[in-house]
């Protein structure tokens, strides 16, 4: 008969050896559940916060860009370019002379349009002052001195009559006596029609027209010295030259592209905000600007515009959840008084709804 081994007992060793039991997976399934739900939850609203801005009842954040505008600088009229006093990237100030034409041409124009309007306004000084004492009395003696030729014309006449009829005078003789009492007749009648005009003055329609002929000489004059002025090339305002596209001695019509200049004022955001948020904000509302390169910098300014329309035109039959995703083009005019701000520069834009409450 067998017998049976027998085997000491064994050691405790200090460790206890887990136990599953087969209900622990269903026991896990509603943690695990509820840690897959809160997972999805917080990627929904970081998501939903991304697209649609971070807002609170006090706060409204926006993502947007920088716009700067920008403005093609000409000179009025044609020309060569006599010199070019900025480069591209000199800050300019507004009033600042940036290039010139050459001047020879507008200033003898300039000169030939004063001399006529300095001669028709001495044209209608004299018919203003009317006549002269002096041209008056020398009208009245050549009238006087017609009249004492007239005197001896008639007294030739009347004797040449007298002995006509005697034979004594051929009648060619008395016929020329005649006319010349004729002619001294028409030079009296002459003299005294000069003396009446010179006593009378000028005519009214004379000193008009030539008080309208010296307006029109002094507006060629205006002209005239806006085209000298023209000549050079004035920065309307402030900013940074962008590009330059001409050379010194270039010959230019008016309005070819010189500079292209970057105004420093005004400065914008663009931004936009969904049609939920859109009743939130007012044109005027504060905001503040703040960029990626400088966080810690904040540019202050205002809701300039709010776009009446929407940026897409929703489809003919559409549902609400489509209409919620309408968004609104903003404009927030933002001082920069360090010129920190540049065009396209990406900026987080904070509406400060409490205070356009």
């Amino acid at each position: 008969m067998a017998t049976k081994e027998t085997r000491p007992p064994a050691e405790p060793t200090g460790r206890t050896e887990p136990s599953f039991s087969p209900d622990t997976p269903r026991r896990l399934l509603p943690l695990v559940a509820a840690v897959v739900v809160v997972a999805a939850l917080v990627g929904f609203f970081t998501w939903y916060r991304a697209a649609n801005g971070t807002h609170d009842d006090a706060r409204l954040v926006l993502q947007g860009n920088i716009d700067v505008r920008q403005v093609n600088l000409g000179f009025k009229i044609d020309g060569r370019i006599e010199t070019l006093l900025v480069d591209e990237g000199d800050v300019v100030k507004a009033g600042q002379v940036m290039a010139t034409l050459d001047k020879r041409y507008t200033h003898d124009d300039l000169e030939g349009a004063r001399a006529r309007r300095d001669n028709t306004t001495a044209v209608l000084a004299r018919l203003e002052h009317g006549s002269r004492p002096e041209e008056i009395d020398e009208a009245r003696a050549q009238a006087a001195e017609q009249q004492a030729t007239l005197a001896r014309a008639q007294q030739d006449y009347d004797r040449a009559e007298r002995l006509v009829g005697q034979g004594a005078v051929s009648r060619e003789n008395f016929d020329r006596a005649k006319a010349a009492l004729d002619e001294t007749k028409a030079r009296v009648a002459y003299a005294e029609k000069a003396l009446r005009l010179a006593e009378i003055g000028p005519r009214q329609e004379d000193i008009d027209a030539a008080r309208a002929e010296l307006a029109a000489e002094a507006a060629a004059v205006l002209q005239a010295e806006r085209r000298a002025e023209d000549c050079d090339l004035i920065a309307p305002s402030d900013g940074v030259i962008l590009t330059r596209a001409r050379e010194k001695g270039a010959i230019v019509a008016p309005g070819d592209t010189i500079f292209t200049l970057t105004l420093n004022s005004p400065v914008w955001v663009r931004t936009y905000v969904n049609e939920r948020d859109l009743g939130r904000i007012a044109p005027g509302m504060k905001a503040e600007v703040r960029t990626d390169s400088a966080p810690d910098t904040i540019y202050h300014g205002q809701i300039g515009f709010i776009s009446p329309v929407a940026e897409f035109t929703p489809k003919a039959v559409e549902t609400r959840e489509l209409r919620t995703d309408l968004v609104y083009r903003l404009r927030v005019l933002v001082d920069n008084p360090d010129h920190g701000l540049r065009q396209g520069m990406p900026v987080t834009v904070v509406l400060l709804l409490a205070e356009g409450k």
